[in-house]
């Protein structure tokens, strides 16, 4: 496609290549230049033409996409959306049809999360949207999976595909440090499956647990259920709070730790090395095991320390997933433990699910062979960063403030008021919030909530939150005073 006025004449603006180029294109179909239906370049014909490098792009394109202009076809490409010219009025009634129900625990987010399917983008969801993912590349490493028989028509082997635990290991202990091997690693159906299968394992009801506060609000959840008692230690941008900690253990003397060292949900941090090495200090001196959710670890620097890389896995399981990045579906999970705890781990999965599925464990290990799940991490890291770049600066001009630096899939946001109140108003108009209640042990009132910033790029959601921010403002002030500033922690 020839764009009029040379290749250079939409980055003569102001404000960054990617939000010019955007402009340039938003204008185009608002002049009905480009009409309904018509295909945008690809990406790399875009950054050809413009001179401009394909993450430009590719933000220019998440910010169409964002403002409704256009819609991503699966390997297709980008598409004018038959309404982005003249976006039809809403509907009476259309907003209620959409409403979500609040989420007041984790189980209620999670079934919000799964009725968003089709409908607003969710700030609050916790995967990356289906339009970043690859079909192609699942698709190719499910047909090399069934080629093999013996894989497709029985069960797997009771601690998981061989093929995958072997790569693995290899990955774990070249990249990141942590030295194993592929008999200490045991596959699950998702991370959250091996977090249950270690705590089956090493605990019984009434034991204490140390958990990060705010931390996971299912993992605090499924540790209630299972009739844990939880230890809530306070996370700050570089870690725990030590001193809480110190006191935690030396009061109820609890039998684990478990932790998000690298992008911490929902915070976004990551351990501090200083504050890594006195948690392993700490953990020694109590004969506290340790257990280190890396669920995000394809999102994460490489160089950011892990816990179990440092105590060569002494007293750390580590626990990670491919849900995440690949597709959520796709529940492909797996742990490192000490040679010694293994067989009891692998006992308890064999009697919570028999066996995994080793068909798609055997295609994420072709995945990671081949470094096609490396070169995917790589492209979906590169969009994030320009996500997280969009919403951070509509985030701030809506008034909000970023408590932790903005980092991952999460970022944790102060709103200034209530986001339990706040989550109720936007859901009624169908926008999926995570309030901040619901990572705190116990959960309590907080203006706090975590964004997802691959899910928030939509400038529609951040007006819905500046409307009903006001209107809780005006609720609690009266319509006379000016709205409050972000509460300072």
């Amino acid at each position: 496609m020839n764009l009029p006025n040379g290749p250079h004449a939409i980055l003569a603006g102001a404000g960054t290549l990617g939000e010019q180029l955007a402009a340039h294109f938003a204008q185009r179909i608002g002049q009905r230049q480009l009409q309904a239906g018509a295909r945008l370049p690809s990406v790399r014909d875009c950054a050809r033409s413009h001179r401009v490098s394909p993450s430009t792009v590719v933000a220019a394109y998440d910010r169409l996409q964002a403002q409704g202009l256009v819609e991503a076809r699966k390997q297709r490409g980008f598409f004018v959306r038959p309404s982005a010219a003249a976006p039809p009025p809403p509907q009476p009634g259309a907003a209620a049809a959409a409403a979500l129900p609040v989420p007041v625990d984790a189980a209620a987010l999670m079934r919000a999360m799964l009725r968003t399917r089709g409908t607003l983008p969710g700030p609050g969801l916790g995967t990356l949207p289906e339009t970043w993912l690859d079909p192609s590349l699942l698709q190719r490493a499910l047909r090399r999976a069934m080629t093999h028989d013996d894989v497709s028509l029985r069960y797997g082997e009771p601690a998981g595909d061989p093929q995958l635990r072997t790569a693995l290991a290899r990955k774990l202990s070249g990249e990141l440090g942590i030295a194993c091997t592929a008999e200490q690693v045991v596959t699950a159906v998702g991370a959250t499956h091996a977090l249950d299968m270690v705590a089956r394992t090493l605990l019984k009801p009434g034991d204490a647990v140390l958990v990060d506060d705010p931390g996971w609000a299912v993992e605090h959840a499924r540790l209630s259920r299972l009739g844990m008692r939880l230890l809530p230690v306070p996370r700050g941008p570089h870690g725990p709070d030590l001193a809480a900690m110190r006191e935690r253990v030396a009061s109820h003397r609890p039998r684990l730790y478990v932790t998000v060292s690298v992008l911490h949900n929902p915070t976004g941090s990551n351990l501090s090395l200083a504050a890594a090495h006195q948690v392993l200090q700490l953990a020694e001196a109590a004969d506290l095991l340790l257990v280190e959710d890396d669920t995000y670890a394809w999102l994460a620097p490489g160089h950011a320390p892990r816990l179990a890389a440092l105590d060569g896995l002494r007293r750390t399981v580590y626990v990670t997933g491919f849900s995440k990045i690949l597709v959520p579906d796709w529940r492909v999970g797996a742990l490192v433990a000490p040679r010694a705890l293994v067989d009891g781990i692998v006992d308890t999965k064999l009697l919570s699910s028999l066996t995994t599925p080793a068909v798609l464990e055997r295609a994420v290990a072709w995945c990671l062979e081949q470094g096609l799940l490396r070169r995917h991490a790589e492209r979906v890291t590169t969009r994030l960063a320009a996500a997280r770049t969009r919403v951070a600066k509509l985030a701030t001009e809506a008034g909000c403030r970023f408590v932790a630096e903005p980092q991952g899939l999460f970022g944790w946001v102060d709103t200034g008021v209530d986001t339990e109140a706040l989550a109720e108003r936007l859901g009624a108009e169908g926008w999926l919030v995570a309030p901040g209640r619901l990572f705190h042990v116990p959960p309590r009132a907080s203006t706090l909530m975590r964004v997802n910033f691959a899910s928030s790029q939509d400038a529609r959601f951040w007006r819905a939150f500046e409307r009903a921010r006001d209107a809780l403002y005006a609720s609690i002030s009266g319509p006379q005073r000016e709205p409050h500033p972000p509460a300072k922690l």
